[in-house]
Parts: structure tokens; sequence; C-alpha cells
């Protein structure tokens, strides 16, 4: 029920008193902004507000806040705008806003984008629109071709296109199952691999050579070899070979996360070969830092970084399978560490050991038993004792000079790699 109250009569202050005692259990309520603030302006001027003493002034504001269903604090706000502006009007609110660019239609259609292609990222959402108006001239797409890669996920939240789409998922990152995301734990055995890349630089826009690292984590025994280029055509048959030159068995087969080693062919490969594939955890530098190591302390101090044109690998190879693989397995020691832990459970390295991969490899424990089918510790002591640690790294010194020669750039190459560099704390114990 409404009730229209007229208070015309109310022209005194002893009226308003028995108002206010009369009243108080009824509750006035006005349903329009700029009707309240009429009747508050017209109390105002009816009792000459501004003219009566203090106590008169509390009866009026009580009269006011009881019949408007302002609050004290609000009600002095309007006295106040009536005594500086003589007059109360409400004031229209000005929000402050963007200007609408993209109109529904626009939604829309990138609604209508989406739902034919899935859902692509926004950068390549990004060009499909853009092609839309620039390649095949559809006019409706002249706004959308404008449009940034963080505005088309802002549309894609509006209700005109949550209406039309047919997927409400973020674009989620390419999860790929190819090997274990973990560190290997090879418990004192061999045959547990750490493997990564080393590019032997551009020149003018042209790729180097490639260089494949593969490291024994328990014995550091290390395969090297050389290839043209990372892709499957050559990986492949480079990585089968040098898995049959370590003479163990492979157990395990650790990488970074690079598409080099984390894709199909490889995972096939070792599959085949029954090798368990791993890779480096996020944000654990440490769990391929054996290998990074050697490529510094072993491949950049021995290659140095200058430019090689693809067309060398297969000598580089060459070299390294007849002379630099031997030379590093049977003649080069390397320091493997001794770790104690403290009263706090503190781990502690010393590099206090040096053995050849050869020597470390026989002094393990039924090392025979790990040995690949066909390999005999006769055969192996053969080879290393066939030349002496200078004999052997004399020899390959001089076959890398060769090399070196045939490259064409043997000054430039030799002065990069002979040159003195600061130690590697990585390298510093191979």
């Amino acid at each position: 029920m409404i009730i229209i109250m007229n208070d015309t009569q109310v022209t005194t202050l002893e009226q308003i008193r028995k108002v206010l005692a009369g009243s108080r259990a009824i509750v006035f309520k006005a349903t329009a902004r700029r009707e309240r603030y009429a009747w508050v302006e017209e109390v105002l001027k009816r009792f000459c507000y501004f003219k009566l003493n203090r106590g008169g002034k509390g009866l009026v504001k009580s009269y006011l806040a009881r019949l408007s269903g302002f609050s004290r604090a609000q009600l002095t706000r309007l006295v106040t705008t009536c005594l500086l502006e003589g007059a109360l009007c409400p004031s229209k609110t000005r929000r402050n806003c963007f200007h609408v660019k993209y109109t529904v239609v626009d939604r829309e259609l990138l609604a209508q984008t989406d739902n034919a292609h899935e859902r692509l990222s926004g950068p390549a959402t990004k060009a499909i629109l853009q092609r839309q108006y620039a390649v095949f001239h559809d006019k409706r797409f002249a706004r959308l071709q404008e449009i940034s890669v963080a505005h088309i996920y802002r549309l894609r939240t509006s209700k005109a296109y949550q209406k039309l789409a047919q997927t409400f998922a973020k674009t989620r990152g390419v999860s790929i199952a190819i090997g274990v995301r973990r560190k290997p734990n090879p418990r004192g055995r061999p045959g547990y691999i750490r493997v990564d890349t080393v590019h032997q630089g551009d020149l003018n826009g042209k790729k180097g050579v490639y260089h494949i690292n593969l490291v024994d984590e328990v014995t550091q025994w290390e395969i090297v070899l050389c290839v043209e280029a990372i892709s499957d055509a050559y990986l492949e048959p480079a990585l089968e070979a040098a898995l049959m030159l370590f003479p163990f068995v492979v157990v395990n087969f650790h990488s970074d996360n690079g598409s080099e080693f984390i894709n199909g062919v490889v995972a096939k490969l070792l599959n085949h070969l029954l090798i368990k594939q791993t890779k480096s955890r996020s944000g654990r530098t440490n769990d391929n830092a054996l290998v990074e190591g050697k490529n510094g302390a072993i491949i950049r101090k021995h290659m140095g970084y200058s430019h090689i044109e693809r067309q060398y690998a297969p000598l580089i190879d060459q070299f390294y399978r007849e002379h630099f693989d031997w030379y590093l397995n049977f003649h080069r020691p390397c320091a493997f560490a001794t770790v104690t832990v403290d009263e706090k459970g503190r781990r502690h390295k010393k590099y206090e050991t040096y053995q050849t991969p050869y020597e470390r490899l026989k002094s393990l424990s039924k090392f025979a038993k790990h040995l690949r089918k066909g390999v005999t510790l006769e055969a192996l002591d053969k080879i290393a004792s066939a030349q002496s640690d200078n004999e052997c790294a004399t020899e390959m010194q001089t076959a890398k000079d060769r090399l070196f020669k045939r490259l064409g750039a043997h000054k430039t190459l030799a002065a990069v790699s002979l040159a003195p560099r600061a130690p590697d704390r990585r390298g510093a114990r191979k």
C-alpha cells in the first residue's frame, strides 16, 4: 500500500516535536531521489533553517531524517549544499569508462572463428583475423584485424562470446609425454648416460656443425660425435652408433628438455634398445650439469668456438671415433667426488680421486656383469696398455692438427682453442 503524505501543515517546531514523538513506529521511505531532494529543500526553506538556533536546527534535522530516510551525515552534506548553492539538485553521475571499440557483432565473429579452428592461441587467432581482412577481403573483420592478443583473451570472457563459443577452456601449454621428468639415480652402476649438444657457431646465416656429447654419470665414460644438423636424418643413426660404443649396457638416457632429444624418433629408438628415457626437471639446473661441464672442459677446449661449416662434420666425426674417444676414456683422468655428510646433514664433496673412466669402471664391484655382450676385460686392457697417456695424447693432437689443416682454418681454430680461459667451476674438476 502506498500512502501519500502532505506535511505542509507542519509549520512550527512544536508540531515537529509532536510528529517525532507520535510516529516512532512508522518508517517512511521515498522512492525517487529527486523527490526527496525537493522535499528536503522545501522543508529547509519553510522553517527558515539557517536562521534557527542550534536546538531548532537539531529538531528539523531529526524530522528530515525520520521522513526522508537519509542518514545524519548525508543530511549535513545536503544542508551545506543548499546553503552554498541555494537549491538541491541530484548530480548526474559521470563514470570514467573506455571507449567501446569492439561491438557485439565483433565478439560473435571471434566466437565463430574460434569454433571453426577449435580455439587456437591468441597470436594464431590474431593472424587468422588479419588474414580474413587482408587476404580474403572480408569487411566484417575490419576492426578485429587490428585487435591485440591480450584483447582477444578479454573478449573471450564476454557474455556475447560465451553464448556462441563451444569451448571455455584457457589455452593450455603443450604437454609432451616423452620421457620421465626426474633426475636419474644410478646407485653406483654404469649405464646412466647424460647427453647434450654443442653448436659450433653461425656465420653469415649458415649453421655450423653440432657435437653430440654423451657421458656416463658413474664412470664419466664419454663418447663424442659430430653431425651436420640435429634433424632426425642425422641424429637417429648417430645416437644408435654412439650407444653401441659404450662398453657397458646403457640403461638410462637423460637429456634436457630440448626437442632434439625429446621427440618421437629418439623415443622410438630408445624403446627399441630397451633404454629408459628421462629429462631434466623444471628449475633444477644441476640435473644435467655433468655433461654441460664436459662441454666446456673438453669440446670447447679442443674444438674452440669458431664456426665450422657443416660439410666437415664427417671428418670431425672420424677424428672423434679414431682418436679422441680413445684418449678421453683410456688416457685422460677425471675427478671423482668423495661425498661426506656432517652432523647437521649437510653434504660435502671433495675431489681427491683422479682416475681415467676405464680405471673407474674396473674399480666398481662386479663391473664385469655390466659389460656389453662381446666386450671382455682382456680386450679393454689391451687397448688401455697399447699406448702411454702421453703417446696417446700426442697422437690425438697430431690428428687434430691434420684435421684443422683440412678444415682450412688451422691457425684461427688453434688460436681459439689454445687461448687461456678463466677456470670453469663445473669444468675445473673434470
